[in-house]
């Protein structure tokens, strides 16, 4: 515990004294906000952040090269956004979520525990020392991280590897740029949001600074459910991108909290992830109401074929998608949150935060008998990441979401999922050979004029879900568009040429099969991607069936319309083909 934490009243309020002392801690570990502020404003300009970048955003981020599929790719499953007691709004001990873990299967796993005082003065500190426990005894890869509160946007997911000091670092970067902290939500007008959007920036560009130089091993970062309030613009995503693409690389192109719409307390209208806004002052304008729902449990920005995830994929830089629990609250668990101590000072606070602040963490769980409230599966149960390493290591995980090798389902929909893209020979038939090969977020570099040929590996599920499901693929889509270069208008959220050029059949299919498609004649970069589901509800795409004929659709407001496990799907990162 700090020796500042005894001697306030534990709140959030961002007050001057509390701005104060939190330099004061800053200034322990070796750091000052303004000297942060300052590095990380300058290595955001030197990423191409300066006057100019909002009218020729990516300038300068160029994509990484990776043209050739690393061998003996092994998949692990991961989850990059649980939270503990040491939330103030979440439930579990960190051994509970570990417990589940294992037992659905996951191997790596990230804990992103709110930002605010408490946690930055004592809970990252005790929650890391119960973290460095479990790592010595678990068969888990276990990362510390935090749910970053964007400045003038939603939240993002901040992982680092562990190392020496990476407490320190984020525990820093907490003090110094978290939004809830230091005051920069809810922007009074264009000028504050301009300035706090430069912030979000500049913390981006720090932590890759801090990589750079050594101080810690790794980090990334990733937006938090995007489309759920409507406050992350176009222009900003690109801005966070841009100010370092080795540490910003996606956003979660599905939410957690899947399964508000079946929980104990459900009501009519409850939509997956909990998506169930409307727009505020400090929303995008331009983001229609349809945007502020899940389509087919995934966010409009990633379920719209040709739409805000696509014209980011145009530019032919990487910006990939994950998918997780956010878990807080397991549906309809039967534990209730644990009793405070009936002594000073808990007695005397009069909210529940104040009396989780006092330690930064919440009492263990209590066991009822009786289903308590709740909106989330756990980590593995419902939502799955599968990233593509070379070994079973942090490093390796890091690496594989940096470099975008990775896929997401819900609902066990799949076992596995394997990507090759290749340029054929100008043979026909069975002579024709093959060239270098990239997988999931790769780059392949071919001849004008040649044939691209991709092959799908999939492995269906041979087991019942947690639901009692057998969960059987109906159909994969691939989904491609053209390389068009750095968008003219920031804020630009449409491919307008990106479609679905194929949906294949695979209803009935069971086990190990492969398919394939071949792109005649290249002529222009273009990038694929990929997605598919069970079927059961499909549609026209919100760009009109043209763009996506059998698309995820919207859940009704009927109660029970937003069971999660009736309606089920995969994505997958794209894959970038230029053209020589």
């Amino acid at each position: 515990m700090s020796s500042a934490c005894c001697d306030r009243r534990p709140d959030l309020a961002p007050t001057g004294r509390r701005i104060a002392l939190a330099d004061a801690e800053l200034a322990s570990l070796g750091f000052s906000r303004r000297g942060m502020l300052r590095a990380g404003a300058l290595a955001a300009a030197g990423a191409g952040l300066g006057a100019s970048a909002l009218a020729a955003p990516g300038r300068a981020a160029a994509a990484p090269a990776r043209p050739v599929r690393p061998k003996h790719l092994t998949w692990l499953v991961g989850d990059h956004h649980v939270h503990t007691v040491f939330s103030h709004d979440a439930k579990y001990r960190i051994q509970d979520q570990l417990d589940a873990a294992q037992r659905f299967g996951v191997d790596w796993l990230a804990f992103t525990e709110h930002a605010n005082f408490a946690h930055a003065d004592r809970g990252l500190a005790d929650s890391g020392d119960l973290l460095d426990a479990e790592r010595a005894r678990r068969d888990l890869l276990i990362f510390q991280g935090l749910e970053w509160y964007i400045p003038a946007a939603e939240h993002g997911s901040v992982i680092l590897a562990p190392g020496k000091d990476s407490r320190d670092v984020l525990r820093a970067f907490e003090l110094a740029f978290d939004g809830k902290l230091n005051g920069w939500e809810k922007p009074a007008d264009a000028a504050q949001h301009a300035e706090w959007e430069a912030r979000a920036a500049a913390a981006i560009a720090w932590l890759g600074q801090q990589k750079r130089e050594g101080r810690i091993e790794d980090a990334l970062v990733l937006a938090n459910h995007p489309m759920r309030l409507g406050i992350d613009s176009p222009h900003e995503m690109r801005r966070w991108r841009d100010a370092d693409p080795d540490i910003m690389i996606g956003m979660e192109g599905a939410p957690g909290a899947q399964g508000s719409g079946v929980s104990t307390f459900a009501r009519a209208g409850d939509q997956r992830g909990e998506y169930t806004n409307a727009p505020r002052p400090d929303s995008f304008a331009a983001y229609p109401l349809e945007a502020y729902r899940p389509w087919g449990g995934f966010d409009w920005m990633t379920a719209t074929v040709g739409g805000m995830w696509d014209s980011m994929l145009a530019e032919g830089l990487p910006f990939w998608i994950t998918a997780n629990s956010d878990h807080h609250l397991q549906v309809r668990d039967t534990r209730r949150i644990g009793d405070y101590p009936a002594e000073e000072p808990y007695t005397s606070l009069d909210s529940e935060f104040d009396r989780w602040a006092v330690r930064g963490r919440r009492p263990d769980p209590v066991e009822t008998g009786q289903p308590q409230g709740g909106s989330d599966y756990w980590p593995g149960e419902f939502a799955r990441i599968h990233t593509g390493v070379t070994d079973r290591s942090y490093a390796a995980v890091m690496d594989a979401i940096r470099g975008g090798r990775m896929w997401v389902d819900h609902g066990h929909l799949l076992d596995g999922f394997e990507v090759s893209v290749q340029g054929l020979s100008t043979g026909r038939g069975r002579e024709r050979t093959t060239g270098p090969e990239a997988t999931l977020g790769g780059r392949l570099s071919v001849r004008r004029g040649q044939d691209v040929q991709v092959t799908l590996r999939i492995t269906t599920c041979d087991t019942e879900n947690s639901a009692g499901i057998l969960p059987h693929l109906d159909h994969v889509d691939l989904i491609a568009g053209p390389i068009t270069g750095p968008v003219a208008d920031a804020d630009e959220m449409r491919a307008p040429a990106t479609r679905v050029v194929r949906q294949i059949d695979t209803a009935g299919r069971r086990g190990t099969f492969t398919l394939t498609h071949v792109f005649e004649d290249v002529q222009e970069a273009f990038y694929v991607r990929f997605r598919g589901s069970d079927g059961n509800r499909l549609g026209a795409g919100y760009h009109g069936a043209e763009v996506d004929p059998a698309g995820p659709q919207r859940h009704g407001d009927r109660l029970g319309d937003a069971d999660p496990w009736a309606d089920t799907w995969f994505y997958a990162n794209p894959v970038f083909v230029d053209v020589r």
